[in-house]
């Protein structure tokens, strides 16, 4: 039997949106105005759990500390991020959950909305080789640009995409006999609905509601 294990990042795999947090984290570094960046991460974090985000003006607004930046100094900033933000709230159940899917031979994805810039670095701490986020530009120097490229793994993307990796591998949703996703949101709806095993992970209220309605498993993995 072969299985797919999906599993979406952000208060899912780990009990934060890291996002959200890097938006935090660079604010401390004096990259951006604090109190100003402060205000629209939070309320473009408002829209995403309301389910109303607009992607592309947030992607523009959470790219804009970035762009631009000599990589190294990307590089020391995101050691730091992992250091006293990530790795101290890894959750051992989260870790557990991926390690029994490697365990059984699953192949296993990581995929979500937040760029991989951001993610990489956590997907290998749980040390799940395929990552499928939003993938960013960078110029002739390496730096990244601001923009972003292809289709965001977001909402309908997330099958987009999942789509396109596994083609890549030459391999299709019709390869497996199980193909499983976790994830807590409302906009992960539509890739939920794909899963053969859809499972909801401390899901939002929206997401929930739905779970109840078509008696989808809840898993809980914080501490």
């Amino acid at each position: 039997m072969r299985k797919l294990a999906l599993f979406d990042l952000d208060n899912t795999l780990i009990p934060f949106d890291s996002d959200h947090a890097f938006g935090q984290y660079v604010a401390e570094l004096g990259w951006v105005d604090a109190e100003q960046h402060r205000r629209q991460n939070e309320a473009f974090y408002r829209q995403y759990k309301a389910g109303t985000l607009d992607l592309a003006a947030y992607l523009r607004f959470a790219l804009q500390p970035i762009a631009g930046r000599d990589p190294g100094e990307l590089h020391t900033a995101h050691a730091g991020f992992m250091r006293d933000v990530v790795l101290p709230q890894m959750q051992p159940a989260a870790q557990r959950l991926v390690e029994r899917h490697k365990a059984e031979g699953d192949l296993c994805c990581i995929v979500t909305a937040t760029n991989t810039f951001v993610t990489r670095p956590i997907a290998d701490a749980f040390g799940v080789e395929h990552l499928i986020g939003v993938e960013l530009e960078r110029d002739g120097q390496g730096r990244y640009t601001g923009n972003w490229v292809g289709t965001p793994s977001f909402r309908e993307g997330k099958i987009v995409r999942t789509e396109q990796w596994l083609a890549a591998q030459g391999l299709g949703w019709g390869d497996f006999d199980q193909i499983w996703f976790y994830s807590d949101s409302i906009n992960d709806r539509p890739l939920l609905e794909h899963a053969t095993h859809p499972v909801v992970v401390h899901p939002d209220p929206l997401l929930a509601a739905v779970a109840q309605e078509k008696g989808w498993p809840t898993l809980q993995l914080l501490r």
